[in-house]
């Protein structure tokens, strides 16, 4: 038995169908670094420009006031007297203070004139009518009984 080795048919250009993928792949690869590192240089821009009074939101969606800014940590304070460190590559952005103006506004919500009536408009809570029902116990679902 003799193997015969039969020349295959060239398609012309064999180069370039070669490099045309390995210069895309580079390409790529060079646009998501570029990308990653355009992202890192805006995340230390941020914490560059961490000041007490700063209001953030963290990585993990917690907000906080800065309180103190050390060279490895951020204190945030998250609740009136509950303050935490992070890390300061855990702050994710920082929210304007001029975001929270036009909230308010086109809420068509005004502030009361007086510190007193300010207090009062806080305090109250509206609750809804129930037509002179008071449920005193939680309604729970009928249970499963056997026959």
């Amino acid at each position: 038995m003799q193997l015969i080795a039969v020349p295959m048919a060239s398609s012309g250009g064999g180069g370039i169908t070669l490099l045309l993928p390995l210069v895309l792949i580079v390409g790529m690869i060079w646009f998501m670094s570029r990308t990653q590192k355009k992202q890192r240089q805006k995340q230390a821009d941020t914490v560059a420009m961490l000041t007490p009074g700063t209001k953030v939101i963290t990585t993990s969606g917690m907000v906080g006031i800065v309180e103190e800014v050390d060279d490895e940590y951020v204190t945030l304070e998250i609740s009136e007297g509950v303050l935490i460190q992070l890390v300061k590559a855990a702050v994710g952005r920082v929210i304007p203070d001029d975001a929270e103006a036009p909230a308010d506004e086109a809420a068509g919500t005004e502030e009361p004139a007086d510190e007193v009536a300010a207090e009062e408009a806080r305090d109250t809570v509206d609750v809804p009518e129930t037509g002179g029902k008071v449920q005193d116990k939680a309604k729970l679902p009928p249970t499963h009984t056997e026959n």
